[in-house]
């Protein structure tokens, strides 16, 4: 129904209900809880309710989202990338999350470049726009390496963000 997107090692494909336990885990890790925050995900019941009116509801709005990336060599699920209609900011929002074991490695890099080619490409967005906490440096490295600048410094729900744009 949804576009899934490859690269060398990845496939991201479109986040579903089979994904629930693996969004339970993500969505716990100790760098989401610090830089993304906490969901208030705490079992299976809320990563689907998670799903159903985060995920799936984007999907069903503008045909894009959060993405599952899945490691091609083994099939296992490493993290998260997408593009987010995000509450409390205009326009659209490059995100990933990965979990621990798997960072450092290029899988980020790849992913949220993929990512990227395909609002680009497929989706036609214009300008993407992404957000970091300031003190997540991998973040910020990883969004200036896709191409995207830092150009202002945001507040949202009470939290100091870096803004980052690529217009195209």
């Amino acid at each position: 129904m949804y576009k899934t997107f490859e690269t060398e090692r990845l496939i991201l494909k479109p986040t579903d209900l089979e994904d629930a336990e693996f969004i339970l885990a993500l969505l716990n890790t100790p760098k989401w809880l610090q830089f993304i925050g906490d969901r208030n995900i705490h079992d299976v019941e809320d990563a689907i309710h998670y799903i159903n009116s985060r995920v799936l509801y984007q999907y069903e709005r503008l045909g894009y989202g959060n993405y599952t990336v899945i490691r091609k060599e083994d099939g296992v699920k490493i993290g998260s990338c997408g593009l987010y209609d995000r509450e409390g900011l205009e326009g659209i929002d490059i995100g990933f999350a990965f979990f621990p074991e798997y960072e450092g490695k290029g899988y980020g890099f790849e992913a949220a470049s993929r990512m990227l080619k395909a609002a680009i490409e497929d989706f036609s967005l214009k300008k993407i726009k992404a957000i970091t906490n300031l003190e997540n440096y991998a973040s910020q490295k990883l969004l200036e390496k896709i191409g995207l600048v830092k150009v202002d410094n945001i507040k949202m729900h009470n939290d100091e963000l870096f803004l980052f744009e690529l217009s195209v």
